[in-house]
């Protein structure tokens, strides 16, 4: 049976070098060439797995994350009872939706309804919701009960 990993520390991405060209090869083209409509699904809960491997304990955190990975700048725009709003803005957000093949954002909301999920420590989902006008994308981060 393996041991179990420790969670990894939030640092770990001020180590981390890249500039992003291949995982978008890998995300845009090559997963949904192999695992075609599942690579959304896929994508989701490799977000949320994701999630689970680092140490985040705070919506700092959370926001760090996005930031330091090129996902682009996240804002809690609207905080209810039972959900969460967020904005995702940056001009890697700009270029992902001005280039010239399908983007989604299936890997950011599944990472951020996991991260939420164990900060709030209640089962979270996230959709999301792509506004290319505005150069924004939305994520709703809904409660589980």
């Amino acid at each position: 049976m393996p041991k179990k990993q420790e969670k990894l520390p939030i640092e770990l991405l001020e180590k981390i070098q890249s500039t992003g060209a291949g995982y978008d090869l890998i995300r845009y083209i090559s997963l949904p060439d192999i695992f075609g409509s599942e690579s959304d699904a896929l994508l989701y809960f490799m977000g949320r797995s994701l999630a689970r491997k680092f140490n985040l304990q705070a919506l700092g955190d959370i926001i760090f994350f996005f930031e330091k990975v090129g996902w682009g700048r996240l804002e809690l725009f609207k905080e209810k009872s039972n959900k969460l709003e967020f904005h995702l803005l940056a001009d890697s957000v700009v270029q992902r939706l001005a280039m010239p093949i399908e983007t989604e954002f299936r890997l950011e909301a599944g990472f951020l309804a996991e991260a939420i999920s164990i900060l709030k420590g209640v089962e979270c989902e996230c959709v999301e919701e792509i506004r290319p006008k505005i150069h924004q994308v939305e994520f709703t981060v809904v409660f589980v009960e």
